[in-house]
């Protein structure tokens, strides 16, 4: 049976607060209280980070960040005590961020340590396993805003780690089922050599599999990319686009896994044949994208802009949403320990709001969030997956990415 459009009452709450924010001055909607009031039940959620290398932005038109998820786990912790107020409850972000060459570990221990159980946990693969595999860590729960790594769902899934961010199997057959709506079945696929582009790569493969199109030609980036910045730059990447991109049998799209951002951008508009360009760049399947405003989404993006001053990225959807299911379930179960927020989260009670249209819930075969997917160009949504006619017995979100039938992962207590 499909998902059932329905937000909860909490939920509820936080759009009518976003609608009344639109309709009204900022005074009239009462702040968060930042204390806890006496005898309210007081939650802490520990958002994890690192400073990791970011590539520069192609364009001077993108700032590089430095708050990016952060951002949307405090947007978060608000909206939770708007609603906690009414029920004497208090949420609580304690933020902790390393430097790109310290150890995430120890600074996990000593949360871990104190009784901070729920965790955000914004990390690459390498230190996300080395958070939910630590002993003092089989109790908590943890939340994977920020990797797509297929195998965190797969052969490497942990019982007491949860993804709301997207797969790459999510994001592949999101694209696919709009590809195949739109009759364009033939693919060329170009690919980077970065684990990230590997890893997007695999995820086309299946996709093409198992929704019936055929990659006509896979071919990898092999030139250096010359710089835009410079007087010449612009003239090298015209010249190398229509090379990289001749000889390829007749084909309806250029499929790109560019994951590290290196030179997908530069397909569109120079490739050898006019065609349309989708993937890790172009037409792009993301969580969240700053030009989605259905289902009340414009009130979280004018709620996010007057916090941050900024867009809200996929990162600070993720983490956003993270903090919102923890306070979703502890406002609708009363309890919050780590042990009791798993186990309603997996409940058929559970279902948060994330401005999507159906009720979020958690795969639990794999911990995976089920959600649909937007499909946005660089200024405008396009479409949202999953398509009409792809059908599922029991949720159509479930048609996207590795269902029960197919799943690797095992969880071992």
């Amino acid at each position: 049976m499909p998902s059932k459009i329905t937000l909860g009452s909490a939920a509820a709450f936080l759009l009518f607060v976003g609608w009344a924010a639109a309709v009204q001055p900022a005074a009239a909607i009462p702040e968060a209280p930042t204390e806890a009031p006496p005898g309210a039940l007081v939650t802490k959620i520990v958002y994890i980070g690192k400073r990791y290398p970011e590539p520069l932005p192609l364009s001077l038109l993108d700032k590089p960040l430095t708050d990016e998820g952060v951002q949307g786990a405090r947007l978060a912790i608000k909206e939770n005590n708007m609603t906690g107020r009414l029920i004497e409850q208090h949420f609580e972000l304690v933020e902790v961020v390393a430097k790109a060459t310290e150890d995430i570990v120890p600074k996990v221990k000593a949360e871990l340590a104190s009784g901070n159980g729920l965790i955000v946990a914004d990390l690459e693969p390498s230190d996300l396993l080395a958070v939910v595999d630590l002993p003092e860590a089989k109790d908590a729960v943890i939340f994977n805003t920020r990797s797509s790594r297929d195998e965190l769902r797969q052969e490497e899934c942990r019982i007491n780690l949860f993804h709301i961010i997207p797969n790459w199997a999510m994001r592949a057959d999101a694209l696919a089922q709009y590809l195949s709506w739109k009759k364009w079945r033939r693919w060329f696929v170009i690919h980077g050599t970065t684990p990230g582009d590997v890893e997007y790569l695999a995820a086309i493969r299946r996709a093409a599999n198992k929704f019936g199109a055929k990659i006509v030609l896979e071919r990898s980036y092999e030139f250096d990319a010359g710089s835009r910045r410079t007087d010449s730059g612009h003239q090298q990447i015209q010249t190398q686009m229509p090379m990289l991109t001749q000889g390829a049998p007749e084909y309806d799209v250029i499929f790109v896994a560019d994951a590290g951002e290196a030179f997908g951008d530069y397909l569109m508009f120079r490739t050898y044949e006019p065609r349309p360009v989708v993937g890790s760049q172009g037409l792009q399947a993301v969580a969240w994208h700053r030009s989605f405003e259905q289902y009340a989404g414009t009130q979280l993006q004018n709620r996010f802009e007057k916090q941050a001053k900024r867009f809200m990225t996929e990162r600070d959807f993720t983490a956003w949403l993270a903090v919102r299911v923890v306070g979703e379930a502890v406002t609708r179960s009363g309890k919050n320990k780590p042990e009791e927020v798993n186990d309603f989260i997996l409940s058929p009670d559970f279902e948060v709001a994330g401005f999507k249209g159906v009720g979020l819930t958690f795969r639990k075969w794999d911990h995976q969030m089920r959600q649909p997917i937007l499909l946005s160009g660089p200024r405008t949504l396009v479409s949202i997956s999953p398509q009409d006619g792809f059908l599922h017995q029991k949720f159509l979100t479930d048609t996207l990415g590795f269902d029960e039938p197919e799943t690797k992962c095992r969880f071992k207590k």
